[in-house]
């Protein structure tokens, strides 16, 4: 007679100790689609559409670099997508309580690779002009500085919350770049792409000041 199986706890229960890594070794633990799931991170629908968002800036990137028209419609439409899903794989972790600690590590940094890539390409390419450049670098300055500042504040216990702005922020950076890649196929967009790269800057930038002015107690020995 084989043996049951031994049920899995409710997320957020822990599992007894003997039981510990044989549950967190299986991979064919995690329903998709059930609230009250047995889970393995890399399963969960939020997360394979944040690592599928990371794994489409190559080819977004390649098809760019191809200096072709209609391999640039395919980039942008690509990149909508990869944009897009930075709000459903959000959505879909609420929604379907699929929370994790990957998904949280994850998100942020695939938002980072898709600015800072598709901006390095956009360099290279020329879409960018000296004067987009100045927003440009601004924005690759803030998303290099902040995580870092993030980082050496959590060795101090400390925690910097997201605000409401910097949200607003990795969407606005998002358009920016959408517009920019569809310069070369709608006339017109040059100075509109222009002004939503600037405004971008500018709010990154702010963002990034407010972040500094938070942590500055921390950094100045002040909050010791």
């Amino acid at each position: 007679m084989a043996a049951e199986a031994t049920p899995h706890p409710p997320f957020g229960h822990p599992l007894p100790q003997g039981e510990r890594s044989n549950w967190s070794l299986d991979p064919h633990l995690a329903v998709l689609f059930s609230p009250a799931m047995n889970r393995n991170p890399l399963l969960l629908v939020p997360n394979l559409i944040t690592i599928a968002r990371i794994l489409a800036i190559i080819p977004i990137a390649a098809l760019v670099m191809s200096e072709d028209t209609t391999a640039r419609s395919i980039a942008l439409f690509l990149y909508i997508a990869a944009a897009v899903s930075d709000w459903v794989d959000g959505y879909l972790a609420r929604a379907w309580n699929q929370y994790s600690d990957l998904g949280r590590m994850l998100d942020p940094i695939a938002d980072k690779m898709l600015v800072a890539i598709l901006i390095a390409v956009l360099a290279w390419d020329r879409s960018l002009s000296g004067l987009d450049m100045i927003p440009a670098i601004a924005i690759l300055f803030r998303e290099t500085f902040i995580p870092g500042l993030r980082e050496f504040l959590g060795n101090k216990t400390v925690v910097l919350p997201v605000t409401q702005l910097a949200k607003w922020k990795t969407t606005i950076q998002l358009v920016a770049l959408a517009v920019i890649l569809a310069v070369p196929l709608i006339p017109g967009l040059t100075l509109l792409a222009s002004l939503v790269l600037w405004v971008a800057g500018i709010i990154t930038l702010w963002t990034g000041w407010q972040y500094l002015r938070a942590s500055w107690p921390h950094l100045s020995g002040i909050g010791k």
